[in-house]
């Protein structure tokens, strides 16, 4: 089982941080979809990274979908919570992290790929938007709390720290102002060996 992808990507990262956290041995290969010499195509048509091949050749592609793999193929130690209402509760902290940085991409492609003179304003300023809401959200919710759903951390953790990791990586302007109960947790995310193995570069 091999994991392709990038030390940038943060969806990369979600996935490595889980497989670190799990116990599970699998090499990063590198491959960059923006080079034409990019492999990625051969083993996920889309495109996109990370991808999970499998010894048999198969592939899963989507950090959720992967994530979702290796919980079920390791239960130990759980990322996600066995009772249904805090494993729904993970899994819409999961959405909101890979929706922070779905507008992020997006706000960071606009900026660096497009002209300057054919960059939208408006569209800019809704993206930042959504990153600002669910940043304020989880401020919010970490008010007076060390991890988001338990006395443990678990995928809502690791994969609200990834974008935020992300951000202070790419767009660091968007974590302003300070949160101080998102960046506490952050620094905390920072401190496990699972994040200090993965961070962006």
């Amino acid at each position: 089982m091999q994991l392709l992808g990038s030390h940038a990507s943060p969806y990369v990262r979600k996935v490595r941080v889980a497989l670190h956290e799990k116990g599970i041995d699998c090499p990063l290969v590198l491959d960059d979809v923006w080079s034409p010499d990019a492999t990625i195509g051969r083993w996920n048509p889309l495109g996109k990274v990370p991808c999970l091949v499998l010894d048999n050749d198969e592939c899963v592609f989507d950090s959720r979908v992967i994530v979702s793999y290796l919980e079920e193929l390791r239960p130990d130690p759980p990322l996600l919570p066995r009772a249904p209402e805090d494993r729904r509760r993970a899994l819409v902290w999961e959405a909101l992290a890979d929706g922070v940085l779905d507008a992020g991409v997006l706000i960071r492609l606009e900026e660096t790929q497009r002209p300057p003179e054919r960059r939208h304003a408006p569209w800019l300023t809704r993206q930042r938007g959504k990153v600002a809401a669910a940043l304020d959200h989880a401020e919010r919710a970490l008010a007076g709390r060390i991890w988001l759903l338990d006395d443990r951390p678990s995928l809502a953790d690791f994969a609200l720290g990834c974008a935020v990791g992300w951000l202070a990586f790419r767009l660091p302007d968007l974590l302003t102002p300070v949160r101080p109960a998102l960046a506490a947790h952050h620094a905390r995310l920072e401190e496990r060996p699972s994040f200090r193995l993965t961070r962006p570069s």
